[in-house]
Protein backbone atom coordinates (compact mmCIF):
# COMPACT_ATOMS: atom_id res chain seq x y z
CA UNK A 1 0.00 0.00 0.00
CA UNK A 2 1.41 3.33 -1.38
CA UNK A 3 0.58 6.30 1.39
CA UNK A 4 1.98 9.89 -0.20
CA UNK A 5 4.07 11.43 2.90
CA UNK A 6 5.21 7.65 3.99
CA UNK A 7 6.09 6.07 0.75
CA UNK A 8 5.32 2.39 0.73
CA UNK A 9 3.61 1.29 3.60
CA UNK A 10 4.93 -1.55 5.76
CA UNK A 11 6.08 -3.24 8.92
CA UNK A 12 10.52 -1.89 7.89
CA UNK A 13 8.98 1.17 7.02
CA UNK A 14 7.37 1.68 9.86
CA UNK A 15 10.13 -0.03 12.45
CA UNK A 16 12.58 2.96 10.54
CA UNK A 17 10.32 5.76 11.40
CA UNK A 18 9.95 4.45 15.02
CA UNK A 19 13.44 4.74 15.35
CA UNK A 20 13.83 7.61 13.06
CA UNK A 21 11.65 9.68 15.76
CA UNK A 22 13.08 8.01 18.57
CA UNK A 23 16.60 9.27 17.62
CA UNK A 24 15.56 12.70 16.50
CA UNK A 25 13.51 13.02 20.17
CA UNK A 26 16.99 12.07 21.68
CA UNK A 27 18.64 14.55 19.80
CA UNK A 28 16.47 17.32 20.35
CA UNK A 29 16.29 17.01 24.05
CA UNK A 30 20.20 17.46 24.37
CA UNK A 31 19.71 21.40 24.09
CA UNK A 32 16.73 20.94 26.35
CA UNK A 33 18.72 19.14 28.99
CA UNK A 34 21.84 21.23 28.77
CA UNK A 35 19.97 24.28 29.15
CA UNK A 36 18.09 23.08 31.68
CA UNK A 37 20.78 21.91 33.80
CA UNK A 38 22.33 25.44 33.73
CA UNK A 39 19.41 26.65 35.17
CA UNK A 40 17.56 24.01 37.31
CA UNK A 41 20.99 22.05 39.11
CA UNK A 42 18.66 18.71 39.27
CA UNK A 43 17.49 18.39 35.89
CA UNK A 44 17.25 15.11 34.70
CA UNK A 45 17.69 13.89 31.04
CA UNK A 46 14.13 12.42 31.44
CA UNK A 47 12.49 15.33 32.46
CA UNK A 48 13.92 17.07 29.23
CA UNK A 49 12.85 14.18 27.22
CA UNK A 50 9.46 14.54 28.73
CA UNK A 51 9.15 18.59 27.96
CA UNK A 52 10.51 17.87 24.21
CA UNK A 53 7.44 15.44 24.17
CA UNK A 54 4.82 16.89 25.56
CA UNK A 55 6.02 20.79 24.39
CA UNK A 56 5.37 20.78 20.79
CA UNK A 57 2.41 19.02 21.24
CA UNK A 58 0.38 21.97 23.67
CA UNK A 59 2.39 24.19 21.79
CA UNK A 60 0.12 23.41 18.31
CA UNK A 61 -2.91 22.40 20.41
CA UNK A 62 -3.03 25.92 21.75
CA UNK A 63 -1.91 27.58 18.33
CA UNK A 64 -5.19 25.87 16.48
CA UNK A 65 -7.42 26.19 19.35
CA UNK A 66 -7.01 29.57 20.23
CA UNK A 67 -6.82 30.52 16.34
CA UNK A 68 -9.88 29.09 15.46
CA UNK A 69 -11.92 30.48 18.60
CA UNK A 70 -10.43 34.18 18.14
CA UNK A 71 -9.36 34.22 14.81
CA UNK A 72 -12.41 35.00 13.49
CA UNK A 73 -14.15 37.49 16.01
CA UNK A 74 -10.59 39.36 16.44
CA UNK A 75 -9.53 39.06 12.97
CA UNK A 76 -5.62 39.80 11.92
CA UNK A 77 -4.53 39.66 15.23
CA UNK A 78 -5.82 36.22 16.68
CA UNK A 79 -3.11 34.51 15.41
CA UNK A 80 -0.40 36.76 16.72
CA UNK A 81 -2.54 36.19 19.98
CA UNK A 82 -2.73 32.47 19.67
CA UNK A 83 1.20 32.40 18.82
CA UNK A 84 1.83 34.17 22.58
CA UNK A 85 -0.58 31.81 24.47
CA UNK A 86 1.12 28.70 22.51
CA UNK A 87 4.58 30.37 23.57
CA UNK A 88 2.96 30.65 27.12
CA UNK A 89 1.68 27.01 27.19
CA UNK A 90 5.08 25.96 25.80
CA UNK A 91 7.15 27.71 28.73
CA UNK A 92 4.55 26.24 31.15
CA UNK A 93 5.58 22.46 30.15
CA UNK A 94 8.83 23.56 30.66
CA UNK A 95 7.76 24.89 34.01
CA UNK A 96 5.92 22.03 34.98
CA UNK A 97 8.37 19.50 33.68
CA UNK A 98 11.49 20.79 35.63
CA UNK A 99 9.71 21.87 38.64
CA UNK A 100 10.41 25.55 38.55
CA UNK A 101 9.05 29.13 38.31
CA UNK A 102 7.90 31.04 34.97
CA UNK A 103 11.18 32.59 34.92
CA UNK A 104 13.02 29.87 34.97
CA UNK A 105 11.06 28.07 32.23
CA UNK A 106 11.63 30.60 29.90
CA UNK A 107 15.38 30.77 30.55
CA UNK A 108 15.47 27.34 30.02
CA UNK A 109 13.73 28.00 26.73
CA UNK A 110 15.89 30.34 25.73
CA UNK A 111 19.29 28.56 26.18
CA UNK A 112 17.64 25.58 24.62
CA UNK A 113 17.84 28.12 21.21
CA UNK A 114 21.05 29.10 21.53
CA UNK A 115 22.44 25.34 22.85
CA UNK A 116 20.42 24.24 19.54
CA UNK A 117 21.53 26.86 17.21
CA UNK A 118 25.48 26.51 18.48
CA UNK A 119 25.16 22.83 18.14
CA UNK A 120 24.07 23.16 14.58
CA UNK A 121 26.44 25.10 13.50
CA UNK A 122 29.57 22.64 15.58
CA UNK A 123 27.70 20.21 13.31
CA UNK A 124 27.50 22.11 10.35
CA UNK A 125 31.51 22.64 10.49
CA UNK A 126 32.70 19.22 11.58
CA UNK A 127 30.10 17.36 9.78
CA UNK A 128 29.01 19.01 6.85
CA UNK A 129 25.47 19.36 7.64
CA UNK A 130 24.22 22.84 7.87
CA UNK A 131 20.41 24.43 7.82
CA UNK A 132 20.03 26.18 4.83
CA UNK A 133 19.95 30.40 4.78
CA UNK A 134 16.30 30.99 6.64
CA UNK A 135 17.69 29.39 9.48
CA UNK A 136 21.05 30.78 9.63
CA UNK A 137 23.05 33.23 7.11
CA UNK A 138 25.43 31.77 4.85
CA UNK A 139 29.04 32.93 5.97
Amino acid sequence: MYVPILGTFSLANLVILAIGLLIIWIIVTIPVYVAARFVVKDASFRDAMVATIFGPIVYVLTLFAVDYLFGPSIGTQGYTVALILALVAWISVFKASFRTGWLRGLVIALLAILVFAFLSVLFGLFLGVMLQPPFFPTL
